[in-house]
């Protein structure tokens, strides 16, 4: 216990003598480090880049058809429930950009807010990181869950980060003002509980790090996928593999309800492994079907292609 405790003082000691301390917690190259299974583009602060092709298809995703597949790919810890959501029939999907806060501890918040303003940073911490939002970011946050004085943003800021992202935000921490923010059309907030209060004794450590949300472990860039059942964070180099699985489950359960509905087969066989005739009949209805499917066209003659069953 007594060298985490020394090396936790060490890491907040360097951590507040760094060059970096108000701009952000990893660097480019310690991001694309932790996410070196990504291949493709980046930002420029490093966090993956997953395409909005991605991203829009990724709406469509249950959170058990995404859990079922990071729980097959050896990810147990990225779903997280017990939230109050701003709506429960409002789905949010984006590029995390994560933030830390901890408890207030004086003399550390002084050293952070000073620094930032000599950097140019403008307002309250809480408002920090809503300016390195781009378009369908979401501002993922760590604030311990605390409810009275946690509230991390009201309708203000809701709208600026609305505008930025038209996305929302996840929070294990609460907001204010959801009278306000309910009328943002197509924001949406998972948060740990609505208070009037002000956000009070409570201090930014990092943007841009490796946080904890709950019993999940979130990176700068992980795909956030918030519906009503709760949120899981997707790593970038998974988010294509998920979008692809949930769209082949979805085009053999609605083949196989048809085929059940016409008697075709017991629900014994469609319930099981398909045999091979199955599997045959399967492909050639996706053929003589490919107009009239929930999946896109085009989407589909690819999973065709790659031959995804």
């Amino acid at each position: 216990m007594n060298k985490i405790r020394i090396i936790s003082y060490l890491f907040l000691l360097f951590w507040m003598i760094s060059p970096h301390i108000s701009a952000q917690g990893l660097s480019s190259s310690e991001i694309e480090f932790l996410t070196n299974k990504w291949h493709g583009e980046r930002f420029e602060d490093g966090r993956p880049k997953v395409s909005k092709g991605i991203l829009e298809r990724m709406e469509k995703v249950s959170i058990e058809e995404a859990w079922g597949v990071l729980r097959n790919e050896g990810f147990h810890n990225q779903f997280e429930g017990g939230w109050e959501p701003l709506h429960d029939d409002v789905t949010i999907v984006g590029r995390a950009l994560t933030v830390q806060y901890l408890p207030n501890r004086p003399d550390v918040s002084e050293q952070i807010k000073n620094k930032g303003l000599k950097e140019g940073e403008i307002g309250n911490t809480n408002s920090w990181p809503i300016d390195r939002l781009v378009e369908n970011d979401v501002y993922v946050a760590d604030s311990f869950g605390k409810i009275v004085d946690g509230t991390l943003i009201g309708d203000n800021l809701g709208n600026s980060i609305y505008a930025k992202t038209k996305t929302g935000v996840v929070f294990d921490a609460s907001s204010r003002d959801m009278e306000g923010l309910s009328q943002i059309e197509g924001f949406n907030a998972f948060v740990r509980g609505w208070h009037p209060s002000f956000l009070t004794e409570v201090m930014l450590l990092s943007i841009n790090d490796v946080i904890r949300i709950g019993s999940a472990t979130v990176l700068p860039g992980d795909i956030v996928l918030a519906k009503r059942e709760g949120v899981i964070f997707i790593p970038a180099y998974l988010a294509e593999k998920v979008v692809i699985t949930s769209e082949v489950v979805r085009l053999r359960d609605m083949f196989g309800i048809t085929r059940l509905k016409e008697g075709k087969y017991t629900p014994g066989q469609i319930d099981n492994k398909w045999s091979e005739e199955i599997e045959k009949d399967f492909s050639k209805w996706i053929r003589d079907h490919i107009d009239k499917l929930p999946v896109p066209k085009e989407q589909i003659k690819e999973l065709i292609k790659k031959r995804m069953w």
